[in-house]
Parts: C-alpha cells; sequence; structure tokens
C-alpha cells in the first residue's frame, strides 16, 4: 500500500463516509470509491463492509488501520522534520484557538506581523474543536487547556483570575446579588459546556440555586457579549471583563481555578522561521495583560 492509497483508506474509516472522506481529501465521492475499491483488489480483501450507515472495517480492515497509522505516523514525522529546517519567512502557518482569544489577541498579531513579513500567511480557526498539532491540523494553538502530549512544546504566556461580571444597564435595572442569597432574583448566563460537566454548578463559588439561567452559551465569546447586552450575571476572565467595561461584583471574590492562556506548538517545529515569527507576535499580543 502506498501513501496515496493510506491517506483516502484512513479518511474512509475516520469519516465512515465516502461522501465525508472525499470532504477531507478534496476530491469527488466518485474518485473516493474508485480507490477503495482499486485498494481491495489489489490487496485481495475487503477492508470495508458497505452498510446504510456507511463504512465499518472489517477485521482485514482493522488490522490495515494499525498499520497505515504508523505510516501516517512516520509521514508527519518527517514532514515536520523538513519543515523544522525551513528559515524562509514565507508560507501558511496554521493557528488555532478559540473566538475571543482570535479576536482580542490574535488579529491584532496577524496584523502585526503582516507589517513586518508580508509573506507569511496565517490560516486562523477559531471553534470550540481542538485541532490536533500531532496530526498536523495546525502548526500553533492558543488555547486554554495544557495538553498532555510530551511531543508539543507548551507555554503559558497568560492567567487571569475570573469574576463576576454584569453590564451598568442590567445593574440599573436589577441591582445587585446579595452574596450568600444564591442568586436569587437575578438572571444568569452560562458557559454551556461547564454547565453540562457539573451538578452543582457555582459562579465564583455561589451556588445557582435561586437564580435563573436565561442563556447557556457554546463559547467564551457569546458569554461575554451576553453580559454586555444586559441578559444576565455571568463569570469571565477579569482581563477580558475589564476590556469590555463591564461591572464586576464581589471584587473580593475569585474562581478558584484561574483562566490560563497556552501557545502550544509541535517540537519538530518551534524553530522553523515563518512559524518563530507567529509566535514572536502572539506572545507579544498577551505582554502585560498578566502572568
Amino acid at each position: 500500500m502506498n501513501w496515496d492509497d493510506a491517506r483516502v483508506f484512513l479518511a474512509v474509516c475516520r469519516e465512515s463516509t465516502l461522501r465525508g472522506a472525499a470532504r477531507v481529501l478534496g476530491v469527488d465521492q466518485a474518485t473516493v470509491g474508485r480507490r477503495i475499491n482499486a485498494l481491495e483488489k489489489s490487496l485481495s480483501a475487503t477492508l470495508f463492509l458497505r452498510t446504510s450507515e456507511g463504512y465499518a472495517l472489517t477485521a482485514v480492515g482493522e488490522a490495515a488501520l494499525l498499520s497505515v497509522e504508523k505510516m501516517e505516523h512516520s509521514a508527519l514525522d518527517l514532514q515536520r522534520q523538513i519543515q523544522g529546517l525551513d528559515d524562509r519567512l514565507t508560507g501558511t502557518v496554521r493557528v488555532s484557538t478559540t473566538d475571543s482569544l482570535a479576536i482580542d489577541f490574535l488579529i491584532p498579531a496577524i496584523a502585526q506581523l503582516h507589517a513586518k513579513h508580508p509573506d507569511v500567511r496565517v490560516q486562523l480557526d477559531a471553534s470550540t474543536q481542538i485541532l490536533s498539532l500531532a496530526k498536523r491540523e495546525a502548526d500553533i494553538a492558543v488555547r486554554n487547556q495544557r495538553p498532555d502530549n510530551p511531543d508539543l512544546i507548551a507555554r503559558r504566556i497568560a492567567r487571569w483570575p475570573v469574576g463576576l461580571f454584569a453590564s451598568q444597564a442590567y445593574i440599573d435595572r436589577h441591582g445587585t446579588p446579595e452574596p450568600g442569597s444564591l442568586f436569587e432574583g437575578h438572571d444568569l448566563v452560562v458557559y454551556q459546556p461547564y454547565l453540562q460537566s457539573q451538578k452543582d454548578m457555582t459562579l465564583v463559588c455561589e451556588p445557582l440555586g435561586r437564580g435563573r439561567i436565561v442563556a447557556a452559551l457554546s463559547s467564551s465569546l457569546l458569554v461575554r457579549r451576553s453580559i454586555a447586552a444586559g441578559i444576565g450575571i455571568g463569570e469571565i476572565p477579569v482581563y477580558t471583563g475589564e476590556r469590555d467595561g463591564l461591572v464586576r461584583l464581589w471584587p473580593e471574590r475569585d474562581r478558584p481555578m484561574p483562566y490560563d492562556v497556552w501557545l502550544v506548538t509541535h517540537a519538530d517545529l518551534r524553530h522553523t522561521a515563518r512559524v518563530r515569527v507567529v509566535i514572536d507576535e502572539i506572545v507579544a499580543a498577551f505582554a502585560g495583560t498578566g502572568e
């Protein structure tokens, strides 16, 4: 099996459909189907069961998958090592982050980068989905989670306490909640994934027992914008709350765990010239915000 066939095989394994694999590979569905049929014929083996729900690996296919994943790992290692020797300030650097960090920090960093190095292009992905650096889905990640992969280099570039905030308009209408009141009579906005993971959720250690959760948002930027719109009270990093001109409630209270921002890249890429200059501008954008 050559590497081109291996890539098609992996795409079908991971997407379970020809359409999904074609989208990932950037080819048409018929091409993927022909490649899989030709691969099975060349190996004299059935790799997939064709079902109404998609393509499922046979026992032979599962055995092949282990070997193909090793091929993928070796190919990615070679690609990273070659890129790591590249000292040209040209080409694309893929960066993954959240929408909130992208707007406040990454876009200004890209503007500075472009003024200095116009031939370095940044492909910015801002979503709640965490892309894999090990699989080269991104070259740099700026996230609030530190990875545990030993092949990745992680550097904390900011640490912010997390506090309780409201807009002035909300306070004018509803007043300020009293500590110990369990937010009685108040509207709350919360981060949806945090809500799903917590049986007894709190905001800055205050249970929500008597408050009304009026909005559950899928990203930190949406939480910020909802607080600013006066929808309710919410918990966000102090730096961003102050940046947005919001009113901090109960300033003596923080969430027990601060909000850390980590810059992550693969060990093989950190000395690549274009990756290095992007890292430098990102770090500079966070300088002085709290560490």
